[in-house]
């Protein structure tokens, strides 16, 4: 398994990193079927590039987002409300059209008898997102992960994202935005609480 990022940027790709021949060779032949030639000069370093992009744009699969949770503080002085953080930018990929889905999350819980870093939700997002996704197993892939390994009494992940899938090709449809959301505990049996969350949220 590839390191997992610290407090840091998130991972990137090396700049020199080996690309295997036969991952160049691919992306020169789908450069042919688009339409262009792949040995003039503008596209002779594409292939290398594109596979070390993609190194990137995939790095999710490198790690286990379980891990940045593994740290948690009990003395948050008797502190029993709800813990939100919002406008959380993510960039992912589509898995049907490997087009960018560019969007933003809300992550809340309510604790138990332990809290997170908020920089830790943020971390869970983005170790899911870096992966070939669809919008709604995104949603709650991070809504689990914080309700396995935090345990809290309650948890929800809002979603809004722009699938360029739909925005750059097919219906051409700009300005479109999906709206996902997850809510466990506390936040789906109790229509006061997911309220509440919601509306802390801005929705």
């Amino acid at each position: 398994m590839s390191p997992t990022p610290d407090d840091g940027d998130l991972f990137e790709a090396p700049a020199k990193l080996p690309v295997p021949d036969d991952v160049q060779e691919a992306v020169r032949t789908l450069i042919r079927w688009a339409g262009d030639d792949p040995d003039r000069e503008g596209l002779l370093e594409t292939p290398k590039r594109v596979a070390r992009a993609w190194k990137e744009y995939a790095v999710g699969y490198g790690e286990d987002p379980a891990v940045h949770l593994s740290r948690t503080f009990h003395e948050v002085g008797g502190y029993d409300e709800i813990v939100l953080l919002r406008d959380i930018p993510f960039q992912s990929h589509c898995e049907h059209h490997l087009a960018p889905i560019i969007g933003k999350a809300a992550i809340a819980y309510l604790p138990s008898d332990k809290v997170v870093g908020i920089s830790k939700l943020a971390r869970v997002l983005h170790g899911y997102a870096r992966r070939l996704q669809v919008q709604e197993r995104l949603t709650a892939q991070v809504a689990d992960c914080i309700w396995e390994h935090l345990e809290p009494k309650a948890v929800a992940v809002v979603i809004e994202a722009s699938h360029s899938c739909m925005t750059a090709r097919g219906v051409n449809t700009p300005g479109v935005m999906m709206t996902t959301s997850r809510m466990m505990g506390i936040f789906r049996s109790d229509e006061r609480s997911r309220r509440e969350v919601l509306a802390l949220m801005g929705y």
